[in-house]
């Protein structure tokens, strides 16, 4: 089935979160006293809220998004690319661009979305920060009301379970038996807050999202018996 998916029709994504405040202390008590209790049973016994907070940026009440990347195939004349951008600065912003993009250029039912446990992090965190915003969720990652069938997202790790629901395999790991170049050969997801907040190097980060994407693509293609792409065909915009 995936082979019948026209590759043009796919926005492969990735998305990259941080704490919301650079600093535990610097939220209200209130948001304090709730982050202690949403993460109660996730710290270790010796483990403090204060402690536990560098891994805020996982929850979208208690994070926020600092980047989107997007990537798309286009073919002419037999040539094929993969195009890459993405979205920064402040988050309301990354987010209105973000849906203006879903809502003009990727709203037609044959378009999906795609990412590496995107179903399960990206797509929900992206639509609650939106909520969070006040700004209207797109059609593509409004998903009230719609059948299984009628979701149009693809997840490239879900696709590898092959229906076993036990199973989480990383990017990183995917990436590598399936003999596709590493995307963390500079930082990880565990260092891209301290890269935001102490570094102060958001260029740093947007090329660490965007390689996330092109690994994405380039499982796609693998998982559809297509030869990986070539840096040649890949072109930033």
């Amino acid at each position: 089935m995936l082979e019948k998916i026209n590759l043009q029709n796919i926005l492969f994504l990735d998305i990259e979160t941080v704490p919301e405040m650079q600093q535990f202390d610097m939220l209200s008590d209130e948001k304090k006293e709730l982050f202690d209790l949403k993460t109660k049973y996730q710290r270790k016994e010796d483990q403090t809220p204060e402690d536990f907070y560098e891994r805020a940026g996982i929850w979208a009440e208690f994070g926020k998004i600092i980047c989107i990347s997007v990537g798309y195939f286009t073919f002419k004349n037999d040539v094929r690319t993969f195009r890459v951008t993405s979205f920064f600065g402040e988050e309301a912003q990354i987010l209105k661009d973000f849906s203006n993009l879903l809502n003009n250029y990727f709203s037609k039912p044959e378009h999906l979305l795609c990412g590496h446990n995107a179903k399960e992090f990206d797509f929900p965190f992206i639509a609650r920060r939106m909520i969070i915003h006040g700004l209207p969720i797109p059609s593509k990652l409004n998903l009230f009301g719609k059948k299984p069938w009628e979701i149009p997202h693809l997840d490239t790790m879900e696709l590898w379970k092959f229906g076993d629901y036990k199973n989480f395999t990383s990017l990183k790991l995917l990436a590598n038996i399936l003999n596709i170049p590493s995307p963390k050969d500079d930082i990880d997801g565990s260092q891209v807050g301290y890269v935001y907040y102490v570094e102060d190097d958001i260029d740093r980060i947007i090329t660490y999202c965007e390689k996330d994407v092109i690994t994405v693509a380039q499982i796609m293609l693998r998982l559809r018996r297509e030869d990986i792409l070539d840096p040649s065909e890949i072109i930033s915009v």
